[in-house]
């Protein structure tokens, strides 16, 4: 049994990205995002997505380790690529999305 006042250490998130989409659903959002991230070598980690009546999520967690591309620029491209297919894409590092989200 794990002691409740002793917190696990939390896994490095060095490399790790946090991407949302969001947007009117429409055929191709996944292939198009997904294809991004792969033609700039991230891997993705864990994702999930939602219908929500006629709007689209996506939440993806990305491996940028062998992405020879700057956040600001890989951002760039998912932007561009997402107004493609009229969705937005929102790109954090994974630190910046945990400080934001802990309580």
């Amino acid at each position: 049994m794990s002691d409740p006042l002793v917190f696990e250490e939390e896994p490095s998130t060095e490399h790790k990205v946090v991407i949302t989409v969001v947007g009117k659903d429409r055929i191709g959002i996944i292939a198009a995002i997904t294809s991004c991230l792969a033609e700039n070598q991230v891997n993705i980690e864990d994702i999930t997505q939602k219908i929500l009546g006629e709007y689209f999520t996506m939440i993806l967690v990305g491996d940028v380790s062998k992405c020879p591309l700057s956040l600001s620029e890989l951002r760039r491209k998912l932007s561009e690529r997402g107004k493609e297919v009229g969705v937005r894409v929102y790109l954090q590092h994974a630190s910046i999305f945990r400080a934001m989200h802990r309580i």
